[in-house]
């Protein structure tokens, strides 16, 4: 079903994993996509590519969603190209397992602005587009460790769990022009992950389907919260989990 002909959307962190499958599954639903990352670029034009190759169009924007500068040019460099915009997917994050003695402000900094205020200042630079649509969707990407808690990630999980207040707090300050906010949780998802941050779901109990996720599933969930048949959905939290948590 192409029910997004005509649309436009920016998912930020889209070169990897679920930013990539977010990515691929609006296009596939016919919009036009900006793919956002920091600095895996090469990532970012393969998933361009894969976007037109298919017949879609998409435009790849390198930028830091924690740098304010950085998200307005990106936000302009939409609308030269497309003209208007109907859907922000809040994805980009900072990975990163450090227990709370080793971490100090910069770093708590560097992941809560990436996480958090990225997202807030991706709203902020997208909202006169977003409420120009009339059937805007702004779906932030948060985590299943918010709600369950984890070793070694208390800047990760204060940031993931700030999504969800924002997500509420933006569902009623924006219902008025038209423009839903939903949050998308992810459980246990098989991802490509290099480091520390690739063993911290060894630390999560399995899912009660006996199998983690994809990252296929969770762009699913995206792609109907921002769909016309979601258009009664607002503030809410999605968990796409598997049954491994239970909110």
């Amino acid at each position: 079903m192409r029910d997004l002909d005509g649309r436009v959307a920016l998912v930020t962190g889209a070169g990897r994993n679920i930013g990539r499958a977010i990515a691929l599954a609006l296009a596939e639903a016919g919009a036009s996509v900006i793919v956002n990352a920091r600095n895996a670029k090469a990532d970012a034009q393969a998933v361009a590519d894969e976007v037109t190759a298919a017949g879609g169009q998409a435009l790849v924007h390198m930028a830091d969603v924690g740098d304010e500068g950085a998200v307005a040019a990106m936000a302009a460099a939409a609308a030269q190209r497309f003209g208007r915009l109907d859907i922000l997917v809040n994805n980009a994050a900072v990975r990163d397992v450090t227990p709370i003695d080793g971490i100090d402000y910069a770093r708590w900094r560097q992941v809560t602005g990436t996480i958090l205020d990225g997202a807030f200042l991706c709203v902020k630079a997208c909202l006169p587009a977003l409420r120009a649509s009339g059937q805007a969707a702004i779906v932030n990407i948060g985590g299943m460790s918010g709600h369950t808690g984890a070793a070694g990630r208390p800047h990760v999980i204060a940031a993931k769990l700030g999504l969800v207040g924002l997500t509420r707090a933006l569902a009623h300050d924006l219902a008025a022009d038209g423009i839903t906010v939903n949050c998308v949780v992810p459980g246990l998802i098989e991802t490509n992950r290099t480091g520390a941050s690739s063993a911290k779901s060894a630390h999560h109990r399995e899912t009660l389907l006996g199998h983690r996720g994809r990252p296929e599933d969770v762009a699913a969930a995206v792609r109907f919260l921002c769909g016309p048949e979601a258009r009664y959905v607002t503030g809410q939290e999605w968990h796409v989990n598997g049954g491994a948590y239970l909110g």
